[in-house]
């Protein structure tokens, strides 16, 4: 885990200081280097920001499953196809 990642958890942040994802613009004629480099300028904490009045916490699990793989997963079980 990231020094950020460690820093507080979303039931201990202080949702006033956190960045809402929703004011972050992303100007898509630029490189993608310049793109990320804006997103992080304006998020501060990629790990932990809110939406509105819901924090946000990312996370991610030691394992080789990529997120489409999980979410594949989710959506064929959600839909009761077995795996």
């Amino acid at each position: 885990m990231s020094v950020l990642q460690e820093q507080i958890t979303a039931a201990d942040a202080d949702i006033s200081g956190l960045a809402d994802i929703r004011d972050v613009v992303i100007d898509t004629a630029q490189p993608k280097a310049e793109r990320i480099k804006s997103y992080l300028r304006q998020i501060k904490n990629p790990y932990l920001y809110r939406c509105g009045d819901i924090v946000v916490r990312v996370s991610f699990c030691n394992t080789d499953a990529t997120l489409e793989d999980r979410l594949k997963q989710y959506l064929l079980s959600a839909q009761g196809i077995p795996l």
